[in-house]
């Protein structure tokens, strides 16, 4: 039996036995079947011109991405100086994160507006990749607080405790870490998770977020756990920027609301709500739905606005904000172009 005859054999056995499930008191178990039926209607027949406008702020955040993270990696790979640098190895870092987690998510939005399956382990991959990017980016954003916070509490020890060699040890860990935890997830969902039998063959990852409310004690376990720890890193590094402002508050240097270090940490905090925004949508939306109080399509829209707008956002702005503050990268991007200009406009000798 295909997917959309299973389908259809079990929209018509739910609507038959609707009246005796009603009898019954596990009305919360019919009603989570009933929103998975209505979820695969949603994925055999979605909405398509809706469904391709949010195709549009993804591609233009890759676009906009690509347009400058490619020149800052290769600023900060070329230059052995500016390599040296923590702040540059870890800039480079987190520009390398959101332009993986951008291409990679943009790549499945394309496909899965185009209606293509994908199989089970392309999927996990790709969705696992995006986990770990994703991690990986707020894990060095907290490493680049810690970072900061080095170098202004402890500016003669700074180079001695964090050198470059220490730097590329932490990323690696960056990376591990990042890797580690959305791992153990899968292992578990792979192990207490039994097969349905109409398997809902989608890769959305808006879909998925809104399945796992439907999902046994276990996967909702892992969506609470998911969702918690990115709140504790962002409240953690959130917290960092605090206290760096109430320890150099005295210093002179926050004067002037227009002065570098304002400007920067305004930037650092405007960074940091973007990140924000889509977790605390996130959780309200989950509550208004688990709550009853918005149904199946007003939470898949509301998803589909945090996953295709809000969480795509930061990873497109981070490089305009972070990256060409920076006046070595900016000095030398500045240069690699207006030699590039010049060897594009020559001057033509005549004999």
């Amino acid at each position: 039996m295909n997917f959309s005859a299973c389908t259809s054999a079990k929209i018509l056995n739910a609507t038959l036995d609707r009246l005796r499930r009603e009898r019954d008191s596990n009305r919360s178990s019919y009603l989570d079947e009933h929103a998975m039926y209505m979820l695969q209607e949603w994925i055999i027949s979605p909405p398509y011109t809706d469904m391709k406008m949010f195709l549009i702020p993804p591609i233009a955040c890759l676009m906009a991405a690509i347009l400058v993270i490619p020149s800052i990696l290769f600023v900060i790979f070329s230059s052995f100086s500016i390599r040296q640098e923590t702040r540059y190895l870890l800039l480079g870092n987190a520009l390398l994160c959101d332009l993986i987690y951008l291409i990679f998510y943009t790549l499945l939005a394309v496909l899965n507006g185009a209606n293509f399956i994908l199989s089970n382990h392309t999927c996990v991959f790709l969705l696992f990749l995006l986990a770990v990017t994703y991690c990986g980016g707020l894990l060095t954003a907290a490493a680049m607080v810690l970072d900061i916070s080095l170098a202004i509490l402890f500016p003669l020890r700074y180079v001695t405790i964090l050198p470059s060699s220490r730097t590329k040890k932490l990323i690696v860990l960056i990376w591990t870490s990042s890797g580690f935890f959305p791992g153990i997830i899968y292992l578990v969902l792979m192990v207490t998770q039994k097969p349905p039998p109409c398997p809902i063959k989608t890769c959305s990852v808006p879909v998925i977020l809104v399945m796992t409310l439907h999902g046994d004690d276990a996967v909702k376990l892992c969506y609470v756990l998911s969702v918690t720890a990115l709140f504790l890193c962002l409240v953690l590094i959130h917290t960092c920027y605090i206290v760096l402002y109430l320890k150099t508050r005295q210093s002179g240097i926050w004067e002037s609301v227009f002065s570098r270090a304002s400007v920067t940490f305004l930037m650092h905090h405007t960074i940091l709500f973007f990140y924000f925004s889509p977790l605390l949508a996130l959780v309200v939306e989950a509550l208004l739905y688990t709550n009853n109080v918005i149904g199946l399509r007003t939470g898949l829209w509301m998803a589909l606005t945090i996953c295709n707008v809000l969480m795509v956002l930061p990873k497109a702005l981070s490089p305009y904000l972070y990256g060409l503050r920076y006046r070595e990268i900016a000095s030398s991007l500045k240069l690699i172009f207006r030699m590039k200009r010049l060897s594009i406009v020559s001057p033509v000798v005549t004999p």
